[in-house]
């Protein structure tokens, strides 16, 4: 049986772009279930999602009945499961060095996750020039993110940030989608990172998918009053 993977919807979740980038990329099975995001109580989306995980969100990983519902934790389970996948960089160092970039994303970030979400339609430049300028915090954020990728770029070579594609790249891709979303400034070097990011395979489809979705959520649209 196919693992599943429970996501939101493809133009706003990156926390579920994340592991579904990471295993469609890499050639993983599974099933996809979207569940379309609806907040209110007793919606379909909390039903199905609060059945598998305590946490009450999305992504969550299913395999034999057995839910994994961290993205960190999912990436792990997918490279003690699959070890010769491709999760992680195979040399060790390179391996913990991929790991501390996750970690850092997964923990931090807040101001730049909070002041620019993911939004794959939508094109919102004077947003993103209009916020930087007051949002030290945001600037901060985006600063150590360019500084995080060139030193890394620079290191492997690239084209990918460890050379070859990673959980690394899977767990960035959503930041890549914000910098487009938003014409977040960053050096040619990085932006050069960011559109080979975009022509992943698996980073196109979401892309596409998100695209075609037309799905209007409240919620995740801070600075539009309609489609």
């Amino acid at each position: 049986m196919a693992m599943q993977l429970v996501i939101g919807n493809k133009n706003y979740s990156s926390w579920s772009m994340r592991p579904w980038v990471l295993m469609t990329q890499l050639g993983l099975a599974f099933e996809e279930h979207l569940v379309r995001f609806d907040f209110s109580e007793g919606s379909p989306f909390r039903r199905t999602v609060s059945s598998l995980s305590p946490a009450g969100r999305v992504p969550i990983l299913v395999d034999d009945g057995f839910a994994v519902w961290d993205t960190l934790a999912i990436v792990e389970y997918l490279h003690d499961k699959l070890p010769q996948a491709g999760v992680w960089p195979a040399d060790a160092r390179q391996r913990a060095r991929a790991r501390c970039l996750c970690a850092e994303m997964h923990s931090g970030f807040s101001a730049l996750r909070g002041a620019f979400p993911m939004n794959i339609e939508a094109k919102l430049p004077d947003i993103g020039e209009k916020l930087l300028a007051v949002r030290e915090d945001a600037r901060s954020d985006l600063t150590r993110i360019e500084q995080m990728w060139s030193e890394q770029l620079q290191s492997s070579g690239g084209p990918m940030l460890f050379g070859v594609f990673s959980a690394a790249d899977a767990f960035f891709a959503p930041v890549c989608m914000r910098i487009r979303s938003y014409a977040l400034p960053m050096s040619p070097e990085v932006q050069a990172y960011v559109e080979r990011v975009a022509a992943l395979p698996s980073v196109a489809r979401w892309i596409a998918e998100a695209l075609v979705e037309h799905d209007w959520v409240v919620e995740d649209e801070p600075y539009r009053s309609k489609p």
